[in-house]
């Protein structure tokens, strides 16, 4: 049984066009196909759900369900959900805006730029190996932290506050000067292990350069350019217009990292500090929206935030030495550019990032073939993600089999 939904077909003004979309001869079009592919997904056990489909300047927009179930308001393509790393893209263009112009260098050491105080109690001493962390490390996870190993930082708001005698959650800054008062867990650029705090770190050196708060400069100069207002940065406890509720499988409740709650509350709405995730998580958008700022990226000369076809492929470039590259020198078919993951073939480079907290799973992709695609829910399965990515795989095999907008 179909889920509650609305479809759109709109052009980059958002009017609706008398077009048809069909896939291969004797197949459904491809907006049944897609709608068919949503429908079962938030079927089987999501609230609700948005998917955003573009190519060659026409989009299509769908929604799937319910927003906020306790007030019956169903999603609708103007719905706004959390993105979490979804988020990290953001970051990584106004990393690369601001190199673009000049105003901060990649290859620059990261303690040379950022402005922190390390906190070092009972004569500890930083790690020497900090001196050796880039902005380009940051960038492409490869800066030394390895959650992996010694856990992710930014959900450790009690231990950090507690550390620093500071009241919780403490902000990105303290959690910063804090956490690099701690040994790194390998030698920068000699491994890729993914890192939230990383891309914390990338929001402050925005910050810090462009003397803008961190959200006002994403919005002016990444997205602004592309005609996109709607996205800012969400709030742990409270819900903006329009925003979606989330949800988790098994009503997931932990101790809350804010005053003043109760002894235990639902895990999107204060176990964790989405104000201090703002540069790797705290972002809320429309698929829409994330869609057409993807789309903008390779668009030099236009609507795209740089001005250089050159930055377009410092993002796409893999990591210098074996992290890209294999043993003859070859890029590898998969590695971590600046803010994207990216995919390599005959086709050219496709790239994407997926995003996920407890109530959100979040997908987006910028094809080699021309679509991009984002899909946004406000659950997540099972509270690690492991259900999600077949959805990834259906979507992306019906763009494959499907003939061009016609």
């Amino acid at each position: 049984m179909f889920t509650r939904r609305h479809f759109l077909k709109v052009s980059a003004a958002s009017s609706i066009l008398p077009y048809s979309i069909q896939g291969k001869e004797g197949s459904r079009p491809l907006e049944e196909t897609l709608a068919g592919i949503m429908d079962t997904y938030v079927s089987n056990g999501m609230p609700g759900g948005q998917l955003a489909v573009a190519r060659g300047g026409k989009m299509m927009l769908f929604s799937f369900g319910m927003a906020d179930r306790d007030k019956n308001i169903a999603v609708t393509p103007r719905t706004l959900f959390r993105i979490a790393s979804v988020s990290k893209p953001l970051t990584a263009v106004a990393t690369l805006v601001l190199a673009e112009e000049g105003k901060l260098s990649l290859d620059a050491k990261m303690l040379d730029v950022l402005k922190v105080d390390i906190f070092l109690p009972g004569g500890k001493k930083v790690d020497p190996r900090l001196k050796d962390i880039t902005l380009r490390h940051l960038l492409q996870h490869t800066g030394g932290w390895d959650r992996g190993k010694s856990g992710d930082v930014m959900f450790e708001s009690q231990k950090i506050a507690t550390t620093l005698g500071i009241a919780c959650p403490p902000g990105p800054k303290d959690v910063i000067r804090e956490a690099l008062g701690r040994p790194l867990d390998t030698d920068p650029g000699k491994n890729y292990a993914y890192s939230n705090f990383g891309y914390c770190i990338l929001g402050r050196i925005i910050e810090q350069i462009t003397g803008q708060p961190y959200e006002k400069f994403v919005q002016e100069r990444v997205l602004k350019p592309v005609g996109i207002t709607g996205p800012k940065l969400g709030a742990s406890l409270t819900q903006a217009d329009g925003e979606a509720r989330y949800y988790t499988p098994e009503k997931e409740e932990e101790p809350p990292v804010f005053p003043n709650l109760p002894d235990k509350v639902p895990s999107p709405y204060g176990g964790w500090c989405l104000e201090t995730m703002d540069a790797h998580g705290g972002w809320i958008a429309t698929a829409e929206d994330i869609v057409r700022f993807a789309g903008s990226l390779d668009d030099i000369g236009r609507s795209s935030p740089f001005k250089k076809k050159e930055t377009w492929e410092t993002l796409i470039a893999p990591p210098a030495g074996p992290v890209g590259h294999d043993k003859e020198g070859k890029p590898l078919p998969v590695s971590y550019g600046c803010g994207f993951n990216v995919h390599r073939s005959e086709k050219g480079a496709s790239i994407e990032h997926s995003g996920s907290l407890p109530g959100t799973t979040t997908f987006l992709w910028k094809r080699a073939d021309g679509y991009i695609w984002a899909a946004f829910f406000n659950m997540r399965h099972d509270g690690k993600g492991s259900k999600d990515g077949s959805v990834v795989a259906q979507l992306n095999n019906a763009l494959d089999e499907a003939g061009a907008i016609k």
